[in-house]
């Protein structure tokens, strides 16, 4: 598997303390990976030593085919979007940016018409011209976020590009991700799973500095493998006579309200599974409430 990022056995000391404790990571070349871990686990530390923002103690780490970070091999190729940032309180917003996209390798024409274009992505064309400090908190983030995406990188570290965005935007930035070009590779650190759930097609879990669980999404939260119904209730209903229906399946109570359909992927579609299922509770008059295939990525996560 070609990777755009891989750490092993890599580790980052603050003092006595481990941020990264021998940590393995592969982030395969053209997909979006979210980074799941609770606070302190190393997530923005991780980016730090992938940037060359901080030097790590020992272990590897290869950017994009070619070893760790280095200025004059991978300028333009990397970016990254700090979770905290500071800008220039009386910088106009396209001055700031022109500047960046400068630092990203552009030049001419090509730094106004680039800045342009990430402008109207997170829709603060109309206020290009107006000074940092006049910002709200939620148009800051979204200048922290159009800087990342300047000139096209390969590999863009995301860290909490949700944070402080309103619903409106976050759908935004959540199709910006979505249909970003096949060539890039996006590593996002958040503890919003459900946008996590939504954008990535990989996860990692970490904590302590260590990976304690790295798969595709459609692995961890099952949903290539499984149906779950959200209904009125469960009482009285024959979950075997369900399971009877789909061939090779098991369906269980979660509780008092959901059930789960487990089948196999390799005879079975999901659009299968659910209209046998469904057809099924129609008839007996149940009140179904949702339908989600597999279990959410937060279930995945917290009962690991």
């Amino acid at each position: 598997m070609k990777a755009a990022l891989r750490f092993e056995g890599v580790v980052k000391k603050f003092g006595k303390c481990k941020a990264l404790d021998g940590l393995d990571l592969v982030v395969p070349s053209g997909s979006a990976l979210g980074l799941v871990g609770s606070n302190g686990a190393g997530k923005t530390t991780s980016f730090a030593v992938a940037s060359g923002l901080a030097r790590h103690d020992s272990g590897s780490i290869d950017v994009l085919g070619e070893g760790a970070f280095d200025p004059k091999v991978h300028a333009g190729r990397l970016s990254v979007m700090p979770q905290d940032t500071n800008f220039p309180p009386y910088a106009k917003v396209r001055e700031l940016l022109e500047f960046y996209a400068g630092l990203q390798g552009l030049s001419g024409a090509g730094i106004a018409t680039t800045v342009g274009s990430v402008l109207e992505w997170v829709h603060l064309t109309d206020r290009a011209d107006s000074k940092i400090r006049t910002l709200s908190h939620g148009m800051r983030r979204r200048v922290v976020i159009a800087q990342a995406f300047l000139g096209s990188p390969e590999l863009i570290l995301l860290d909490e590009p949700m944070s402080g965005l309103d619903p409106r935007e976050v759908v935004n930035i959540r199709k910006l991700l979505r249909n970003r070009p096949g060539h890039q590779t996006v590593v996002i650190s958040s503890h919003n799973l459900h946008e996590l759930e939504r954008i990535c097609d990989h996860v990692a879990f970490i904590e302590h500095g260590k990976l304690e669980k790295q798969a595709s999404m459609d692995d961890v939260t099952g949903r290539q493998h499984a149906v779950t119904y959200s209904l009125g209730s469960t009482d009285g209903l024959d979950l075997n006579a369900l399971a009877a229906l789909v061939p090779d399946s098991t369906v269980e109570a979660l509780d008092q309200s959901r059930i789960r359909c487990r089948y196999t992927n390799a005879k079975h579609t999901a659009a299968e599974v659910n209209s046998i299922i469904l057809e099924h509770l129609m008839k007996l008059d149940v009140d179904i409430h949702e339908v989600h295939r597999g279990s959410d990525l937060e279930s995945a996560y917290v009962g690991r």
